[in-house]
């Protein structure tokens, strides 16, 4: 399975990503079962389960210190947790075993790369680390420049890089041995809104391929736009996980539905109300306003009725209740930085 990057900033590519080569027979990638993690008397981390099935990015959404970099070093075999366990292409995860860390690209919130060397020698470096040598090596090396737009730069020391492009090689180093979790810790902070697309757009693409990724962020645009699943997690626990439509069902609340549109709204409105799924029709500031359950599900059925009411319908808009709220419900405050 291959999927191509869709790249515009900072020159990079549209190439195409491998399958993980270390693929395994199980739907489950990551299985993190009950963690926890103390430091002195701070509970880092507080009896936090979720699991990342391949193909799929899951996003751990909260603010800086809720406990999001320290579970995935438990989740990767940085930190011995307290209590708990995760499990990676079926194998135990723990500070003193490889076998499973041979399945994880991990992609520290800080760059972790050397200033003095240049981009392919950093990446040469860390492919060595990773096993790989000779001609396969410098295959993936040539491959991981190309797929972060950077195969034009190789011979540049990193210390002239921009932030964004340090930012796009410290993933290459994590994509180097085809992983099949790819874990990336924080990937935009501190990267111009252009980098951030193309990081952005970079990882949608991981997901597309078959990999799972485990993506940690405290931007809620990032969150609903890249994870088909996101955990909350706040002061060290995950205090809720879903599909965005799935956590946003938690609240009770509604799709705004705005119909501009000509003709005899009162009549539109009439017929809008009796249909599954609609709570709610006024017609307002020339516009017949819905209250909806689903909105995108039940707009072809609100476009039939209108057709059927003798309206023209000039512009439709729907609003969905976003992860914003989702967050003021279940933590009483703003995602805070």
């Amino acid at each position: 399975m291959s999927a191509p990057i869709a790249a515009e900033a900072e020159g990079m590519q549209a190439v195409e990503i491998a399958a993980p080569k270390h693929a395994v027979n199980t739907t489950q990638v990551l299985v993190a079962s009950h963690l926890g993690k103390r430091f002195g008397d701070r509970i880092a981390v507080d009896d936090v389960s979720f699991e990342v099935a391949a193909g799929e990015t899951y996003g751990l959404l909260g603010p800086n210190g809720a406990g999001k970099t320290t579970t995935i070093r438990l989740v990767c075999g940085l930190l011995r947790p307290d209590a708990g366990s995760a499990v990676i292409a079926g194998q135990q995860v723990s500070t003193t075993a490889t076998v499973a860390k041979k399945y994880v690209g991990y992609v520290p919130q800080d760059i972790a790369l050397y200033p003095d060397l240049t981009a392919r020698e950093n990446l040469q470096f860390f492919g060595r680390l990773y096993g790989l040598r000779g001609k396969a090596l410098n295959h993936r090396v040539g491959k991981v420049l190309e797929l972060v737009g950077l195969s034009e730069r190789s011979r540049d020391r990193v210390e002239s890089f921009s932030g964004g492009m340090k930012r796009r090689l410290n993933i290459g180093a994590g994509l180097l041995h085809e992983p099949t979790l790819l874990v990336l810790d924080e990937p935009t902070v501190g990267v111009d809104p252009q980098s951030r697309h193309a990081v952005m757009e970079s990882v949608r693409s991981f997901g597309a391929a078959g990999m799972a990724v485990l993506y940690t962020t405290h931007y809620m645009e990032e969150a609903e736009r890249l994870c088909d699943r996101v955990g909350i997690i706040d002061h060290g626990r995950l205090v809720a996980e879903g599909t965005r439509r799935e956590l946003v069902a938690q609240l009770g609340e509604h799709d705004r539905i705005m119909l501009a549109a000509t003709g005899d709204l009162g009549a539109l409105a009439d017929r809008c109300r009796g249909i599954d799924g609609i709570d709610r029709a006024d017609v307002k500031d020339g516009q017949v306003q819905l209250l909806a359950r689903d909105g995108r599900r039940v707009l072809p059925t609100v476009l039939d009725a209108a057709e059927r009411s003798g309206t023209a319908i000039r512009s439709v808009e729907v609003a969905e209740p976003d992860l914003e709220a989702v967050f003021l419900h279940l933590t009483g405050t703003a995602l805070r930085e």
